[in-house]
This record gives C-alpha cells, sequence and structure tokens, in this order.
C-alpha cells in the first residue's frame, strides 16, 4: 500500500513539474519578443528598407517558367499601375529575382507588379543581344497585354541581362508629341499677331507605358574586352587575348561582349548602342527614363569590372577614404549623380 501510495505522489509530482515548465518557456518566449519589439524600436528600419510582413504575395505563372509576383488584392483594391521588369544575367533564370521580388512587393504592395523575365534563361543567353532582347520585347508585349490597367514601367536587371533590356527597350520605344496651351494669360506673338502660345510636349513611351527608372547591376556596358575590364585576367594582355578569341564558348553572347561580331560590316553592337543608330534609338529610349542608374562593384567582382559596369574611367574610382555614407541611402556609399547629357547641349 505504501509503495503504491508513493507512486501515486511522485506521479502527481511530475505532472506539476511539467506544467512548472510550461509556464516557465511560455514566459521566456514572451520575454524574447518583448526583448525584439525593443531591439527594433531602438533600431529603425530605413524608409527603403521598410517591409510590410502581413502583405502575402502572389505568385502567377506568366509563361512556360516566367511568373508575375504582386501583393494579394481584396475586391476594393485597385490594381498596382507600375509593371517592374526583372531580367536575369548569363546562364540566369527568373527564380534568380524570386525572393528579391517578393521583398520588392512587401516593400510596395499597392503600386507594383513584378514580372521575373524567362525569355532568355539558360543556354539561351547564348543567343545574342539582339535576339534576346527582341524576345524580351515581345514578353514585354505579352505581360502588358494580360494587365491593361498598367500606366508606368520599370526595368531592373543583372549583368548581360542589362545589355538585353537596353536593346529590348529600343524596341519598345514610342515617341509622340501632344500641344497644349501654356494658359490663357501667356501670350506670344507670331508674325505680328497674338496667338495663344502652344507648347510642342513630347511624349515617350516605352511600349505604351510611361518609363520611370531602368536600373542595372554589375552591368558589362562596355563589353569585356581588355582594359582590365574583365578583373579575372589580371589585366595581363596575353590572358585578355587568349579570353576574346575564346569569346565564341559563349555563342553570339561571346562575340557581342568581346567587341568581335561585325556583322555585315556594320560596327560592334556595343559600340552601335553608344549612340541611336539607324535601326533603333537606344540612346533616345534610355533618356526617356525619368530615373537610369548603374550599380557596380568597386572590388571582389572578377568577371564585371568597376569600370565597364559603371561607364566609368579607372582613375574616377574615388579612394577608400573618401567614401561616405550619404543621409538619403545610409547604406549605401558614394552615391554618384551623374550630369546628363542633355544638360551639355
Amino acid at each position: 500500500m505504501g509503495s503504491s501510495e508513493m507512486g501515486k505522489d511522485s506521479n502527481f509530482t511530475d505532472e506539476e513539474r511539467k506544467s512548472e515548465m510550461d509556464i516557465i518557456e511560455k514566459n521566456e518566449n514572451s520575454n524574447k519578443k518583448t526583448r525584439r519589439r525593443k531591439r527594433s524600436s531602438i533600431f529603425p528600419r530605413f524608409a527603403c528598407m521598410r517591409l510590410d510582413d502581413e502583405v502575402s504575395v502572389v505568385e502567377t505563372p506568366s509563361g512556360e517558367c516566367s511568373f508575375d509576383v504582386e501583393a494579394s488584392q481584396n475586391g476594393h483594391a485597385p490594381p498596382p499601375p507600375h509593371l517592374v521588369v526583372m531580367v536575369n544575367g548569363l546562364i540566369g533564370s527568373a527564380d534568380d529575382w524570386k525572393y528579391a521580388a517578393k521583398q520588392f512587393v512587401k516593400a510596395y504592395s499597392r503600386d507594383v507588379i513584378v514580372h521575373c523575365s524567362d525569355s532568355n534563361c539558360s543556354t539561351l543567353t547564348f543567343d545574342g543581344v539582339d535576339i534576346m532582347g527582341t524576345r524580351l520585347a515581345e514578353e514585354v508585349l505579352s505581360v502588358i497585354k494580360q494587365h491593361p490597367h498598367l500606366q508606368k514601367i520599370s526595368f531592373v536587371c543583372h549583368s548581360l541581362g542589362g545589355l538585353v533590356s537596353r536593346y529590348a527597350i529600343a524596341k519598345l520605344y514610342e515617341q509622340g508629341s501632344a500641344r497644349r496651351a501654356c494658359g490663357e494669360e501667356m501670350e506670344c506673338s507670331l508674325n505680328g499677331s497674338t496667338n495663344l502660345c502652344v507648347e510642342e510636349v513630347s511624349k515617350r513611351k516605352i511600349a505604351g507605358l510611361e518609363p520611370m527608372n531602368f536600373i542595372t547591376c554589375a552591368t558589362p556596358h562596355l563589353g569585356c574586352r581588355g582594359h582590365k575590364q574583365a578583373p579575372a585576367f589580371c589585366g595581363l594582355y596575353t590572358l585578355e587575348k587568349v579570353a576574346s578569341s575564346s569569346s565564341w564558348l559563349l555563342g553570339r553572347s561571346g562575340r557581342h561582349l568581346f567587341l568581335k561580331d561585325c556583322d555585315e560590316g556594320k560596327p560592334p553592337l556595343l559600340l552601335r548602342m553608344a549612340s541611336d543608330s539607324e535601326d533603333l534609338p537606344f540612346i533616345s529610349a534610355l533618356q526617356s527614363f525619368k530615373r537610369r542608374v548603374a550599380y557596380a562593384n568597386t572590388s571582389f567582382d572578377y568577371l564585371v569590372g568597376w569600370s565597364t559596369s559603371s561607364l566609368r574611367r579607372r582613375n574616377e574610382l574615388p579612394k577608400c577614404r573618401n567614401l561616405k555614407k550619404g543621409d538619403k541611402y545610409p547604406h549605401i556609399v558614394n552615391v554618384d549623380e551623374a550630369t546628363s547629357v542633355a544638360s551639355h547641349n
């Protein structure tokens, strides 16, 4: 009897201990949450990195492997008016942008729909900048047809995707003009007569949408031929020569990157893309965007050098001691706002 009673008492004690342990665990978890809240209030998030964790993101297939990412909409909210096209680089795919696309939508849930392009993936990236650019242009038109509410367009591109997108926007570029009155109080004299002053307003569109941002990350705008454009070759002439001779390994894209293409006696494609050509308005299309940003790695990028990705000479690379954090973007150093070409004219 005694032993059985002891058994009952010990069982009761074990249950008590379990309940006590559960209470302690709950208290510890609540304390951790409180500490997290305090920490987040002490270190506020930057405005451009603020995410709405409550936003549910919807991923919709848009092609064989491409997809659109947008915030799930309730019945009353208007659809987002801004299309952001994300373009992968060499041997890349739409999946390269999946995480970034979701974070982007969480940050701007009411404003953007993100399309991760897949018209040029894997070995299709060897087909050449022109062919890939044409495919991307067709893909963008297809996406816009699926979302007739769109009003604005932006491109975010990585590596070779930046060159492909520059070709695509030249294919999609539209320029029209509209005449609008300057106002009843503003009058101008024309041939001795007083007429209502009429201003010619240029309307530049990309695929019928208002061009907003064109952003490239580590894009070899100047190609990879010589001049230490590819740091992996250590600036050695022999290695750069061998790499240039082996450009065929990357198909037509390799020939374009190393400026080895001379189709029908024309200059290399990247050289033609540095100005408006007879075929396509490369620079006019690029100038139509309100903001044009080129992000470049100053070091540790062994395939795309700082000069070719930033469109700068090597001696223009700022010294480390001169780098300073900006007030607007505390996590980015040395924001260099280049003067537009138009302002020099």
